[in-house]
């Protein structure tokens, strides 16, 4: 081996080789595609744009949007006693008019578990602003908060860190 140690080589190999085995069955386990995704958020280009990520992610059946936080509530009470229960993932936007992504937040977490489920809110937006990020750190429905545009990457992030082991 001309003197070299080559086991830290073989071992970053072998590492590498355990977790495209990890990540595989992963990947065939995204064909139990998850049912639907909430996009609350006003801004139609978003939302056309955001689809065609979220289609092209291929890991979700259906994709609803709601152009405001009243909205989405409504649609959440229509989905109630949905087995599963629907949506899956919420993506929320703060600024939007009728009912912005705080008063959604503070109405959402009012609640019944049966309304609320197994839900994870995302929340989506393009504040930059660290008191949004504290604010929204505020809210225990809250599971995370990323900046748009939301990315094939990011929805294969949130899906194999929350959904892994259901899908």
């Amino acid at each position: 081996m001309d003197g070299y140690d080559c086991s830290i080589a073989n071992g970053i190999e072998n590492d590498l080789q355990r977790r495209s085995i990890v990540l595989i069955p992963l990947r065939i386990a995204m064909n139990s595609k998850l049912k639907s995704i909430l996009l609350i958020d006003d801004d139609k280009a978003t939302n056309f744009v955001h689809k065609i990520v979220i289609k092209k992610a291929d890991c979700i059946e259906n994709v609803v949007v709601a152009e405001n936080g009243q909205e989405a509530l409504e649609y959440l009470h229509t989905t109630q006693n949905v087995s599963p229960p629907e949506p899956n993932i919420i993506f929320l936007d703060i600024n939007m008019p009728v009912m912005n992504g705080w008063e959604f937040l503070e109405e959402y977490e009012k609640l019944n578990t049966n309304e609320q489920g197994d839900i994870i809110l995302i929340m989506l937006t393009t504040s930059l602003n660290p008191d949004d990020l504290k604010k929204a750190n505020g809210f225990s429905s809250i599971s995370g908060y990323r900046n748009k545009p939301l990315t094939v990457e990011m929805i294969d992030e949130i899906c194999e860190e929350f959904f892994a082991k259901t899908i």
